[in-house]
């Protein structure tokens, strides 16, 4: 299991992700190809002056179980480790496990 602060942490940029996803999606546009170079300067010193943890690259997967963040899968949102377990208690529908 992860240190509660690790999750607690995630959750946090997770809301701030949110909050301040349209300004950053309006700074992005104002910095497109045929932008002017001062037009971009000034958008990109207006996302500098957005917190570092609304940025969606700072966010991470984890467990919704556990909140361990390594061997994470996407279909389900689990570890490699509740996945099985959950799979062999028959827990997760339509999945079993493999044998030949």
């Amino acid at each position: 299991m992860a240190k509660l602060a690790l999750i607690n942490k995630q959750k946090k940029r997770e809301k701030l992700v949110a909050k301040y996803a349209k300004k950053y999606d309006a700074q992005k546009a104002k910095m497109s190809v045929n932008a002017t170079p001062e037009e971009r300067q000034e958008a990109m010193l207006k996302m500098a002056k957005l917190p570092r943890n609304a940025n969606r690259t700072r966010l991470h997967n984890r467990c919704s179980i556990t909140g361990r963040a390594r061997g994470f899968s996407r279909m389900f949102g689990l570890c490699r480790q509740q996945l099985r377990t959950l799979a062999s208690e028959g827990k997760l529908p339509g999945v079993r496990k493999s044998s030949w």
